[in-house]
This record gives C-alpha cells, structure tokens and sequence, in this order.
C-alpha cells in the first residue's frame, strides 16, 4: 500500500476490522518494523532513524487511542501525562513544560488548573481531551487518530470531532484517521483510503469517493452503514463468504471470493491502483 498524508490535510483509513488500519497507525508510529517499503517524514525514512533523530521523530509524530480509559496512566496527575512527551523528547526547563502544558489545556478546551488532577477526575469526553493536549504538546506534524471517538457517548463525538478540526486549522497538523464510523471519516477527513485485507483498494478525495463509491467492496461497506434518516433507503449489498486469511491471501484480487463481479481473470492477475478520474485511485479489473 502506497499514500501520502500532507500538511494540515487528513487522511482517513476504513475498512472491516482485520484489514490492517491499526497495524497500519503502528507502523507510521513505528510500534511495529515493516517487513518491506519505506516510511518517509518529511522526505526522511523514519527506518534509518537512531538517538537524537528518533528523539525528534517522537516528538512529530504522536497518537491518540481509541480508549481515554486506559490510554492516560492512573498514577500519573494530568500535567505530568500532557508534558511526558515534550520532557522526554526535548531540551526544555520546567517552566517552559509548565506554560506549554497550560497553553494546550486551554487549547482543547480544559482550565489550565485541571492539569493538577487526575485522568479519574474527568469525564471521559474530557480524558480524550487530555489525550489529544498529550498528543499536542510537543509540536507534532501528524497525530495518528486510532477511532478517537468510538468510545465516547454519541452527545461527547461532535464536540471532540469539532475540537480536532479546529485545532487542525489553528496548527496546520496532518492526521491519520483510522474509524469504523464513516460519518466520522467524511466530517474530519479530506482524503479516505479504503482497505480491503491489508491493500488500498480505493483511494479518492472523500466527497467523491462517498457520493461516487466504485470498488465492489467499498459499495458494500457503504451499504453496511446505518443511514442518516430511518426513512432513507439504500442499495443493499450482502457479502457471502468469510474474509479469507490475511497469512495466505486468495491470488489474483484479494476480494475476488467474496465479489458479486468476480471475472476469470480476477482470480489470477492482480488489479493494481490506477487513477480512474481526478485523484480518485482504484484497484479493480471492472474498471479496465
């Protein structure tokens, strides 16, 4: 898989679960070592990167996890969980950590007094708060966003969604968006890339690729989603099959086993990712 995230730009990743969205977050966060290709910073192989260029690397790239629970350490007073990042990466004094850690509490919407409490002490829309001041306090170019969301009531996304636009805007941060949610994806993000058994079958600016959807699969995602209105009524599209094992993946397409399309050919030449309109990139032999 191939992509690119720009500056103050997002780029949301969907697909079922096992497809490799996380797997994917933790090799840009570099959690896990690819076993082949490149992952470049700001024209740099993170791969090549050892003492002070890690240390930098850390400090531009950060992540808030799906789960404010147990994502933020219990032990830990707020101040010390948003500041953590910036003390052990760069060469700053305590009051320089002090002002930042108050700066971004005021940022994500907290009073810089509350960094003296505890993550029990907070609701959790107000944990993934404090997630997301962690994630900023060092100045990161990409924040990689595992469903920031998922786990909050559905009155608490909205206000953490607008949080993160907003501050996307005021900092010129790029984001990484893995989600389930594809009304998540399409508010937050500019490009969506979708994944199907550890490939990008799709890949297109985000309005085009949910109002023109092309991929047999990514159809059936689309379909599989609950609509805005009970009264709307959609295609419905039902996979038969299970997802075959990413181990030993099918020949051919991946998906031909489970593609109402499926050709001959499909089960033997693998489609590659070609643009089939203005930036909208598609790996399928229908579209030949």
């Amino acid at each position: 898989m191939s992509f690119t995230v720009r500056e103050g730009e997002t780029l949301g990743i969907v697909g079922e679960s096992g497809c490799g969205k996380t797997t994917t977050a933790k090799l840009l966060l570099r959690l896990e070592e690819p076993t082949g290709g490149q992952i470049f910073l700001e024209g740099k192989d993170i791969q090549a990167f050892d003492g002070q260029e890690m240390k930098e690397f850390r400090s531009k790239v950060q992540a808030v996890f799906q789960d404010p629970w147990s994502s933020l350490s219990p032990r830990m007073k707020v101040k010390d969980i948003v500041s953590e990042a910036l003390v052990v990466n760069q060469d700053v004094t305590a009051k320089e950590a002090y002002d930042k850690v108050r700066e971004v509490m005021e940022q994500v919407g907290l009073a810089p007094d509350q960094a003296e409490l505890y993550p029990h002490e907070f609701s959790g829309g107000q944990r993934q708060r404090v997630a997301v001041a962690s994630a900023l306090a060092s100045s990161p170019k990409l924040i990689i966003l595992d469903e920031p969301v998922s786990a909050l009531d559905v009155s608490i996304r909205a206000q953490v969604m607008n949080l993160l636009v907003d501050l996307q805007a005021e900092t010129g941060v790029a984001f990484l968006l893995v989600a389930h949610n594809l009304a998540t994806v399409r508010y937050m993000a500019q490009q969506t890339a979708v994944m199907y058994l550890g490939k990008i079958v799709e890949y297109s600016p985000t309005e085009e690729l949910y109002n023109n959807p092309l991929h047999p699969y990514t159809k059936a995602l689309f379909s599989a989603a609950l609509p805005a209105h009970p009264d709307d009524i959609g295609d419905e599209i039902v996979l038969t099959g299970e997802v075959p094992s990413p181990i030993n993946p099918p020949s051919g397409c991946n998906f031909h086993p489970r593609c109402p399309f499926a050709m001959d050919r499909c089960s033997v030449d693998e489609p590659v990712l070609k643009e089939v309109g203005s930036g909208h990139l598609l790996s399928c032999h229908l579209y030949d």
